[in-house]
């Protein structure tokens, strides 16, 4: 072994050590950030409770999207739980919009259908993440709430009020349920009715597992019971639907697979012949039946998309 081929292992083995060391530090920082959830955070910075609740609502959603139109959008931003700022969110869809135009370009020419097919895919993109986020957001609070309502039911049954055992969730919990429920208790502390407050967290979040929760403890506020019994078993009623649900998905794993594998196929097999050879699709690319035959094509794939979605998803 020469002293060259030495010196480069031991360059090798100190780049990775040190890859490896910056990824357990910045994961071991991840954890423990990850153990105070957001409400915690900003109670340290700014100290006022008003003034953090006022904080984290406006960190919700986007401002001037309240109208009627843009009520839904606002709302899947708002229930995806991301920090989004309006000047950040234009440069991305340009940016976007940039990268499909060049991408639909090279294959079907720079116009007019370029740009505005480059636009839909943008704005596409953008509302698929949310909704990927608020999915995944969704079901990272539907892990933790039964979780917490254990937490209830023991801060319950040792004799706190409702809302002081509320508060200990938002203490004890991470996102993003700790914060959201910190935001609910802040709301009753604050005047608001125990209903209201509970409404507002479902179109926070989302989940219709809240429903359960939000109907059990009106009708609890109307007419009195023994509240620790009624959330234990509501919270024993959610861990089985879950597993439930977990049962499902790995039984439609299969199905999912092979409709993401047949969704993506064509146009995989489009972009490398394309880049092996350019000119290949050179003698159909300006025939009048080609964009007609496109979004058929489109039209169909979405169809059946559609209908195996319903096939491997059930309502549980």
């Amino acid at each position: 072994m020469s002293e060259l081929t030495l010196i480069f292992i031991i360059i090798f083995c100190a780049v990775l050590l040190a890859v490896q060391g910056g990824y357990w530090f910045f994961a071991e920082r991840k954890r423990v950030r990850g153990a105070l959830n957001r409400r915690l955070l900003l109670a340290r910075q700014i100290g006022s409770a008003q003034e953090v609740f006022e904080e984290l609502k406006r960190e919700r959603g986007l401002t001037g999207l309240d109208t009627a139109r843009l009520a839904s959008l606002n709302k899947l931003i708002l229930q995806s739980g991301l920090r989004v700022d309006a000047k950040w969110s234009i440069f991305v869809a340009f940016a976007l919009g940039l990268l499909f135009f060049l991408l639909i370009g090279f294959t079907l020419g720079y116009g007019l259908v370029s740009f505005i097919l480059s636009a839909i895919c943008a704005a596409l993109s953008m509302v698929l993440f949310f909704a990927w986020t608020r999915r995944k957001r969704i079901a990272r609070f539907s892990e933790q709430l039964p979780d917490s309502i254990d937490v209830i039911v023991r801060g319950v049954r040792s004799g706190y009020p409702f809302t002081v055992a509320l508060g200990l969730v938002a203490k004890e919990m991470a996102d993003p349920i700790g914060t959201e429920v910190g935001m609910t208790s802040d709301e009753i502390s604050f005047g608001s009715e125990v209903g209201a407050a509970l409404d507002n967290l479902f179109y926070r979040v989302g989940h219709e597992d809240l429903l359960y929760l939000t109907m059990a403890l009106k009708v609890q506020t109307q007419t009195g019971g023994n509240l620790g019994e009624i959330l234990s078993r509501l919270a024993r009623l959610l861990r089985e639907r879950a597993m439930l649900r977990l049962k499902v998905r790995s039984i439609s794993a299969e199905g999912r697979l092979s409709a993401v594998f047949l969704s993506a196929m064509p146009f995989v097999i489009f972009a490398v012949i394309s880049l092996l050879n350019r000119d290949y699709y050179g003698g159909v690319r300006d025939h009048p039946l080609i964009m007609p035959a496109f979004i058929i094509g489109l039209t169909l794939l979405v169809v059946g998309n559609v209908i195996i979605y319903r096939m491997v998803n059930f309502k549980v």
